[in-house]
């Protein structure tokens, strides 16, 4: 298997990556479940590597997979450019303490 399922729809899960990365290019640091970390994580890299190439096409891409417009200019003009000479690895995964409630492993997704 090439992904998590994550126990929804695929419709589900890509409206769930959507709001999800939104909020991570808007605060830069996310706290969600060890499984969703690692999934977002693999989608925040691609779309930043697209952001690199700052053109109109990539703008048109980024923004027909976020949902919001202030987080594709944040991630255009202020996050894409920190990372012009970097090849990958712009993610990084910190497990915390288990969730009350339900004891599911959670990490903090943030930009290096």
């Amino acid at each position: 298997m090439a992904y998590r399922k994550l126990g929804r729809s695929s419709s589900n899960r890509k409206a769930l990556f959507r709001s999800v990365l939104t909020a991570f290019f808007k605060n830069e640091r996310i706290e969600t479940t060890e499984t969703k970390a690692k999934e977002i994580s693999g989608l925040a890299e691609k779309l930043i590597t697209t952001a690199k190439t700052d053109d109109l096409a990539s703008r048109r891409k980024v923004l027909a997979f976020l949902v919001d417009e202030e987080a594709t200019k944040k991630l255009f003009e202020v996050i894409a450019p920190k990372y012009k000479e970097r090849n990958g690895g712009y993610t990084r995964i910190y497990k915390t303490s288990p969730r009350r409630g339900d004891a599911a492993d959670m990490a903090i997704l943030e930009l290096i």
